[in-house]
């Protein structure tokens, strides 16, 4: 009974982005290159992600939910690169009245 009750999948969850967390961190401590660094960050970056959506938004768990859960990341990732690219436009390459 005890065991249906505590969330060892969000636990578990927790620990490997705690663990993803201080992976990230050998490019801040690391004697590493620039290309070892970038491969460090996109590796962890991608798995933090993928670790979230599945562990802790529940995408995979529900059949009844998944397009409007699909609609949300891609409105979200809409938004993201939106912001992205109109700060890239605006402070870096100037393109402001």
């Amino acid at each position: 009974m005890i065991k249906q009750l505590f969330p060892i999948r969000h636990v578990m969850g927790y620990l490997a982005s705690l663990v993803l967390s201080a992976a990230a961190l050998i490019v801040i401590y690391g004697d590493l290159s620039h290309t070892a660094n970038m491969t460090v960050l996109f590796i962890t970056a991608l798995i933090q992600a993928s670790l979230q959506l599945f562990v802790f938004m529940h995408i995979g768990e529900s059949a009844d939910t998944k397009k409007e859960l699909y609609l949300n990341i891609a409105y979200a990732l809409f938004v993201g690169l939106v912001t992205l690219f109109g700060t890239l436009f605006i402070f870096v390459w100037g393109w402001y009245s």
